[in-house]
């Protein structure tokens, strides 16, 4: 199995450093207002990276984190005049139930940024120790001068990193890029006792905190979007690997591209208030629609949203759902050359997902099984044989996280299809055959395919 690491820039054969064991720590939500499908795309893509690590026999320890307290989040909570916990619990429940909605399993720990300040502090204190961090007036920062591996993330220079950074001049800092891992408390913002006085910590040394109480000091896996590569897991490598004098603090930092809501913006994000949320998506399309969207592109690579990729890829749900349907007859002919279509299939998934998690050529070999199992019930098959195709179909599908049940949204809905079927039925059975064959153009028009078969007319998406 090769995966891409953003820290040596190219593909790496994976072998985590306890043999079948991997620690993978992901970066979740900053709770300060509604996920979008900008999130979903990060959420399904390493949703996919762990259950195909499950699939091929790993064991996965899965972390993710709420940012629960950050100034962003501080600064909405005043704004609507409530408590930054209550705020911080109101997204974290409409986020348990849009990760539900997409079949997003959930990870193991899902540590809050405010249950491991005692974490955060000793992390503090031993890069003081170390000479990494210096205190003023109750501020802690980063001594990036410290580490002479700083930028190596981002393949960036401390020079580079100033001259394209959007930062205020504090003339308190030994370097412009130094970053505050404690921030001194201010009148009426959240704050906890510490040496340096009440204060909050800085959003980088959160993450380094709850991957090392979860996990360890060093871990397989770091994922994350690219817009988080810098400064925030640039910042998080040098504070773990400083404090804890032991490289790597991640073997694999993997970053999945950015969700665009149309070619002309860089990404969809919330404070640009350019985005659909998850919940609006969830309301308009099937969650295995907006899966297969977001899979059918790879997931470093930026993708557009667009309402008619998202019906193309509801329509393609509806393929693979037609492949599942019963045999004409359920003892019907053994068939060889489907058989053999199952390995192949096998044999094909796997090496799609082996080469950097290439999920487009993985669903191509799942929609070339689905049209040989239709072909196969059109030619009479059925037994054993039909059966294990569609189990194998469902199993693969699955390692996606396709439920391949739900029915589509946005689309011509399931039920007015069904009787349009069985009007035209009708209208073939009273030999009506201009008519009959009238309702077969017209829903073509709509992407809708009549088969007739020996057990009766149905239909898919085409």
């Amino acid at each position: 199995m090769q995966i891409y690491n953003t820290l040596s820039r190219r593909k790496e054969e994976f072998i985590p450093s306890k043999d079948k064991e991997v620690r993978m720590y992901v970066c979740g939500p900053n709770l300060y207002g509604p996920c979008h499908v900008g999130h979903a795309m990060s959420y399904i893509f390493f949703d996919v990276l762990r259950r195909y690590l499950e699939y091929r026999g790993y064991t996965v320890q899965h972390v993710q984190n709420f940012t629960d307290i950050e100034d962003r989040i501080i600064e909405t909570a005043q704004a609507l005049g409530i408590s930054v916990n209550e705020l911080a619990e109101r997204y974290i429940e409409r986020f348990w139930a849009e990760m539900d909605g997409l079949n997003v399993k959930r990870a193991h720990h899902h540590p809050r940024a405010t249950e491991v300040i005692d974490k955060m502090l000793d992390i503090i204190q031993g890069l003081m120790a170390k000479g990494h961090a210096y205190v003023v007036d109750g501020d802690v920062y980063f001594r990036v001068t410290s580490d002479p591996d700083y930028g190596k993330l981002s393949g960036r220079t401390l020079e580079e990193m100033q001259a394209g950074a959007r930062i205020e001049v504090d003339p308190r800092k030994e370097h412009p890029m130094d970053f505050a891992l404690w921030k001194a408390a201010k009148p009426g913002e959240p704050s906890w006792d510490s040496p340096w006085g009440q204060g909050r910590p800085g959003w980088h040394i959160e993450c380094s905190a709850m991957a090392m109480k979860f996990l360890g000091e060093q871990i397989d896996i770091h994922g994350g979007g690219q817009d988080v590569l810098f400064p925030h897991h640039e910042n998080e490598i040098a504070q773990s690997e400083s404090y804890t004098g032991r490289v790597p603090f991640a073997k694999y930092w993997v970053h999945n591209g950015l969700l665009r809501p149309s070619e002309e913006e860089e990404k969809m994000t919330r404070h640009l208030a350019n985005f659909v949320s998850i919940q609006e998506a969830l309301e308009r399309y099937s969650p295995d629609a907006i899966r297969l969207f977001i899979l059918s592109s790879h997931y470093r690579s930026s993708l557009t949203w667009s309402e008619e990729g998202v019906l193309a890829a509801e329509r393609g749900g509806e393929r693979l759902r037609a492949a599942l349907r019963p045999p004409y007859q359920e003892e019907g002919q053994a068939s060889p050359e489907l058989a053999q279509k199952v390995e192949e299939t096998h044999q094909a998934f796997q090496e799609a997902m082996d080469d950097d998690l290439n999920t487009a050529q993985a669903l191509a070999t799942l929609f070339d099984l689905a049209r040989a199992i239709n072909q196969a019930r059109d030619e009479g098959a059925g037994g054993e044989t039909f059966f294990t195709a569609q189990e194998t179909l469902k199993k693969l599908a699955g390692v996606l996280g396709l439920k391949l049940e739900a029915e589509a949204k946005g689309v011509a809905a399931t039920p007015f299809i069904d009787l349009l079927v069985s009007v035209r039925d009708e209208l073939r059975a009273a030999k009506l055959y201009p008519l009959s064959d009238k309702i077969r153009e017209e829903l073509s028009k709509l992407g809708v395919i009549l088969e007739d078969g020996p057990g009766g007319t149905t239909w898919r998406w085409g």
